[in-house]
């Protein structure tokens, strides 16, 4: 190639550059493949043969034809490859799937418990352990004074434990 033609290509380049990466980053929507996809274009398309034959309304039309037959190709040798699958991911997946059904027996172990205990203990277990009332808000609701509030509670948070430890041995 003389200096002529070095200069001309460079204008081309300059010249086309900016919408090729475009017209290729819309196609892939990947910053990383559009760029390696248009360095091959023109690597590829200034390497041919026939590139000095174009005309030169035409060259972004060739560029364009050249970057989709690289897409393609891409697009091609993926499929045959497969789908890479991120194991990691699948087993911080198992993991929370996990988690939830752990929580949600949990859950059910606890409602079973509180179920076993007298209808004011349970009261008093839900309104101020559950929903975080205070005493008095709590004697409120009940109708009692706040000391028996805190007797009540003292005695089903002990009756609560008893309950699970044998629930728990009937379970093991």
């Amino acid at each position: 190639m003389t200096e002529d033609n070095l200069i001309s290509v460079e204008d081309i380049c300059e010249q086309t550059w900016e919408p090729l990466y475009r017209f290729i980053y819309y196609k892939v929507q990947n910053r990383e493949e559009a760029e390696d996809i248009t360095q091959e274009t023109y690597a590829r398309s200034l390497s041919w043969p026939g590139f000095g034959r174009i005309g030169s309304g035409r060259y972004m039309a060739f560029f364009r034809t050249v970057a989709m037959n690289i897409i393609r190709d891409r697009w091609r040798r993926k499929k045959a490859r497969g789908t890479n699958i991120d194991l990691d991911s699948i087993a911080q997946i198992e993991a929370a799937d996990n988690d939830i059904a752990e929580t949600a027996n949990q859950q059910m172990f606890i409602r079973r418990s509180l179920d076993k205990l007298s209808d004011d203990q349970r009261k008093v277990v839900e309104l101020r352990i559950i929903k975080g009332y205070s005493v008095s808000e709590t004697a409120k609701i009940m109708d009692i004074k706040a000391g028996n509030v805190r007797v009540l509670q003292y005695r089903a948070l002990k009756s609560l434990v008893t309950i699970m430890k044998e629930e728990e041995n009937c379970h093991e």
